[in-house]
Formats: C-alpha cells, structure tokens, sequence
C-alpha cells in the first residue's frame, strides 16, 4: 500500500501541530527513533538504516519529523533567529567548468561577460563596509589564464581597504584551481590565503557528494576527495568553513543521509564546520533541466524535508541549519525555520547565481526586512558575525510571548 502524501495544506500549516498531536500517528519504529534524538539532543544514535527510513517518511510520518526538528531547533538554537550582514561579490562570470546546474557562467567570448580587478573587488567591499556590512563573500567563475596568485591579490586589496572586514572567499574548487595555477600544496596554499587576509571558507561546490552524480552534474568539477581534502586541509589550518548540500534535482533522499553522514563525520574529526546551508535546485534556466536529466527543483515537501532532517541528523554536531533565502520565497523560508532551521543566511545585497538560473526572491533582503520576516514568525531577531561567536539581539526578550528565549549553543 503506498503511503499518504501530505497535501499543501498539510504542509503550509504544520508549524501548529504540537508533538502531542503528530506522536500517535508516526510509524512505532520512527517514533522510536525520532524520540530518542529528541531525549539525548544527539544525531550519532541513529544508524544509517534508521536515517533512511525517516528521509523516505511521507504523510503523517514527514509531519511528525517537521515537529520534532521544530522542536529540537528549540532546544539546540534556542528561539533566535540569526542573520549576517554581508555582501556577495562574484568577480567573473567566465568559466571553463561547464557545470549543467549553473547559468551564471559564460563563455570567454560572450557579449556580456565581465571580470573584476582585485582593486575592483575591494571597492565593493568598501561600499559594503560603509552600509554596515560585517563580511564579503566572494567567489567566482573559473577562466582559462588566471593570474596564478589573483585570490591572494583579492585578499590583500580587501584587507588593505577594510581591514575590518571578514572575508568569507574561495570555494573548494576555487582553491583546487589556485594550487594547480601556482603549483603550491593545498595545504601551503591554503596557509598562503590565510596570512593574507582568508578569514572562512564557503563550503560550497560540494552538491551531492557521490561522484555517480557529480559525473552527471558536472564532469569537470572536483571529485568528493578532493572537496574533502580542501575541506580537512582548512581546518587543519584554522579556516572554518561552511556545508553545503544541493537538493530537487537528480539525488534521491539516500544521498542526503549520506552526505549529512559524511558531514557529520568530518566535523567529529575537525569541529571546523559553522553552519549546514541545503540550496534547493534553481532549474529554469540550466541545462540540466532542459536537457531533461533533472526533475524541476524541490518540491515543498523535499524542501521542509531536507531541512528537518539536517536538523535530526546533524544534532550535537553542526547545531546552525540555515536557509538560503534567495533559493526560496518569504513564505517558504519562514517554513523552512519552522522545520528545523536557525538561521537566515546574509543580506547579499548582489546575487547572481540564483537570478540567472530563474530565482525570484531578490537580490537583497535588508536587516529590516530579516527582522520584519524573524518577528512575524514570533522568533527573535538577531544579528550575528560570521562564526556566530558575537550575536546583537534586535529586540526584548519579552516582547515576544509567543516563545521562551532560549540561549543558543552554537556548534
């Protein structure tokens, strides 16, 4: 017999069911499992088996999974919801990588391509710092001809024009690429960017981390050993990163658990993770979608989904599940952090990737605008560095009765 879909309704009002009211109708052996994460705020005590059903979990099931990740949120991240104030600097848009999910990258030749000098990038970051900006985040597009040192050239003149500004650079591959441009080890390199002004890492170009799909995302882009040799290599060299996993394409709920396994285990080792962040899949404008090997992104179910079950799996591991808002509409990441997340990623203020691939949350989403969206869900706002060591509470602990402030405790 298979099982019960939630409708849309089911899933659009879930945030008021209480546990009370979802625990009864869970399978026995989920409940179980379920209740025993809740009781020890602990992910390691599931096995992978355990996982895999709960990632499969549908009707009455998913609803009880969406509570208790909600539930848990509570008890690991307390009742504040974080954001950074920062801004996204992509440099080029030229890329030689040809990854099928992606419709930011162009050609050398095309007519609206562009490529930013570091002094460039740096003015940004000044504009940045000036509207009250904490951190960049910059990452780009990979041409042929790179100057060999142009990411340590970035750093130098961001630091050189904000020495205060945390830089958030480079994803793995950006730095697989940098170590075959100057012929450094990975880790002399990474050290290299460090002394030079690297502050975090994004954890990004990670997708799915199984080469099976990687090979149909993108035949030219790093192998999973090698994002997890850049990843372990950073840490090692006091560089934090985040995590990242792509969702709503050709993975299947198997590859979540394995990837969110495989975090979960690098951060036992390393404890260099700040934060999980699931990017849905932006379809409308990729070749993986048009050439018919992709389903059309998440749908709402996944995207509550995969949330959750970050929130379960990662428990006493990497307690920050943010959402990427510009992935996502209003309604659906105030969902999404009724469903297991904490945190509401940065203000951007310039966003690209998601826009070309046919996004339509924006481009910037103000301090404000993230208090308005925190205060509406009678969550508590609150501004947060990069690492999530220093937090600016927004508003009065008792002005929010709807929920008791908890102290977070951050991963």
């Amino acid at each position: 017999m298979a099982p019960r879909i939630c409708t849309q309704s089911e899933l659009e009002t879930f945030p008021q069911l209480e546990w009370a009211d979802v625990a009864p109708q869970i399978q026995p052996q989920m409940r179980a499992g379920i209740e025993r994460v809740l009781e020890l705020q602990e992910g390691s005590v599931l096995d992978r088996e355990s996982w895999l059903r709960l990632a499969f979990a549908e009707g009455d099931d998913l609803l009880g999974l969406l509570v208790a990740a909600d539930m848990l949120r509570c008890e690991l991240a307390g009742n504040i919801v974080t954001y950074v104030v920062n801004r996204n600097i992509n440099f080029t848009n030229i890329c030689f990588v040809g990854c099928k999910f992606c419709a930011f990258s162009r050609g050398p030749r095309e007519h609206d391509t562009y490529f930013l000098s570091p002094e460039q990038v740096a003015h940004k970051a000044v504009e940045a710092w000036q509207l009250g900006a904490t951190e960049v985040c910059i990452q780009g597009g990979l041409p042929h001809g790179l100057p060999p040192f142009y990411y340590r050239d970035i750093l130098r003149a961001v630091k050189s024009a904000v020495p205060g500004m945390h830089i958030h650079a480079f994803s793995p591959m950006e730095i697989v690429y940098g170590v075959e441009l100057t012929a450094m080890s990975i880790a002399d390199y990474l050290k290299m960017l460090r002394d030079n002004g690297l502050d975090t890492l994004p954890g990004t170009a990670a997708e799915i981390l199984d080469d099976q799909v990687r090979h149909v995302l993108s035949r030219n882009k790093l192998h999973t050993s090698q994002w997890e040799e850049v990843i372990r290599t950073a840490h090692s060299c006091g560089i934090r990163t985040t995590s990242t996993l792509m969702y709503g394409h050709v993975e299947t709920p198997e590859h979540w658990v394995n990837q969110l396994l495989f975090l979960r285990g690098i951060q036992s080792d390393t404890g260099g993770f700040t934060e999980f962040v699931p990017l849905g899949f932006v379809h409308q404008n990729t070749l993986l979608f048009q050439q018919g090997l992709a389903r059309s992104g998440p749908t709402l179910a996944e995207h509550l989904k995969i949330h959750a079950l970050a929130r379960l799996i990662l428990a006493g591991s990497i307690n920050n599940i943010q959402v990427s808002w510009v992935k996502l509409n209003r309604r659906l990441s105030q969902l999404c952090l009724h469903a297991g997340a904490n945190d509401y990623g940065g203000t951007l203020m310039e966003e690209n990737i998601s826009r070309e691939a046919g996004a339509t949350a924006g481009q910037y989403t103000s301090p404000e605008d993230f208090q308005a969206l925190i205060r509406e869900m009678g969550r508590i706002p609150a501004e947060r560095n990069t690492i999530y060591s220093r937090l600016q509470i927004k508003d009065l602990f008792e002005t929010f009765p709807a929920e008791t402030a908890v102290e977070p405790e951050f991963a």
